[in-house]
């Protein structure tokens, strides 16, 4: 993490050109932002647009990658086109590079943590994630370095389109700054976190929520678990469980719920008394200023508080290490999950 965000914490300021030569016009140029991915670099991708909109102020839509080149897209002109993938070899994503290519866009920008890959070849900018080899068949740490790129991103952004007065930026830099040193306080909830995985490890469903930009880090949490321990697992924006993911909430359904301080603390919390109203058994990752406690039914691990703005980052690790403690608890191959491949290079 310390080596992705260096080129703009070692600076001081943030420069654009961490992205490319031609990164500072090609960014001004930009009226709207169109992030392709797969899986984990789609969940990625969810959370920059949230970032991107709220920071920059810009629209900013996401497509899955193997879908997006089977329908006929409006190609806005003055949008950036952002692919993102660990290893610049899947075969979706660059499909749909090339076919966004022919649909008007211009080459635009490669997040990949892999030099000389495909798809950072095939781009006008690149941004190296640098997190090294990724061993495991499941992305980890690919995964939160891909997000500390696209935060850098959603600042440079912010920055250009003249949306980032120099003390917000100095503000958030300062965040990325200690990101390394916060992840590191983080891995200390690990014994309680395998705590947990020990009775996840019984079941073979479960729930995740989240709310806000915490959505899609729950369906990372989910789409982790059900990789490397084989547990099936789903994720919900928690405002919609009353829509219908409600009727499947029992004690024998798991909710794993992320529930940071924030404006959504409240909403999350209305979301989790009907989880226990309904007699189901949740596991509450919150901040330690949020007001939920340990309870019959309810487990809680408070985490340390930090900013709104690197919290999904941080979010991720003890997700992260639940599905790795749920694996190795079922047996599991943690590095070689069955059915799966480091790298897709097949549609």
């Amino acid at each position: 993490m310390a080596a992705t965000l260096e080129p703009a914490t070692a600076a001081g300021a943030l420069p654009p050109q961490i992205f490319g030569a031609e990164a500072e016009r090609a960014l001004r140029a930009a009226d709207a932002v169109l992030l392709l991915a797969c899986g984990t670099s789609y969940h990625a991708a969810m959370v920059a647009r949230y970032w991107i909109e709220d920071i920059a102020g810009i629209p900013c839509s996401v497509e899955i990658a193997s879908e997006y080149r089977y329908r006929r897209p409006a190609a806005a002109p003055g949008t950036l086109l952002v692919t993102i993938s660990q290893s610049g070899e899947t075969a979706d994503t660059l499909a749909a590079q090339r076919y966004a290519v022919s649909r008007g866009l211009d080459a635009g920008l490669c997040i990949c943590n892999v030099p000389e890959s495909s798809l950072l070849r095939a781009a006008d900018l690149r941004f190296l994630t640098r997190a090294g080899p990724e061993i495991g068949v499941a992305s980890t740490k690919a995964f939160t370095t891909q997000l500390a790129a696209l935060a850098l991103l959603a600042l440079a952004l912010a920055k250009l389109k003249q949306r980032l007065p120099a003390e917000r930026e100095q503000e958030l830099l300062h965040d990325l700054r200690y990101l390394p040193a916060a992840m590191c306080r983080m891995l200390e909830l690990e014994p309680r976190v395998a705590q947990w995985a020990e009775t996840l490890a019984a079941r073979e469903h479960a729930l995740f929520l989240g709310r806000g930009v915490h959505y899609p880090i729950a369906m990372e949490g989910a789409l982790k678990l059900k990789e490397i321990s084989y547990v099936h697992a789903e994720a919900y924006a928690a405002g919609e469980l009353k829509h219908g993911p409600l009727a499947l909430v029992s004690r024998d359904m798991p909710v794993i719920a992320i529930a940071p301080g924030g404006a959504l603390v409240d909403k999350i919390s209305s979301n989790l008394s009907e989880v226990r109203a309904r007699g189901g058994e949740l596991y509450v990752l919150a901040d330690r200023s949020v007001r939920i406690e340990n309870a019959d039914g309810i487990r809680v691990i408070k985490t340390p508080d930090c900013s709104d703005f690197v919290s999904p980052i941080l979010q991720t690790i003890p997700l992260q290490l639940l599905a790795y403690h749920a694996a190795v608890a079922r047996g599991n191959d943690v590095d070689k999950p069955r059915n799966l491949a480091k790298s897709v290079t097949v549609e």
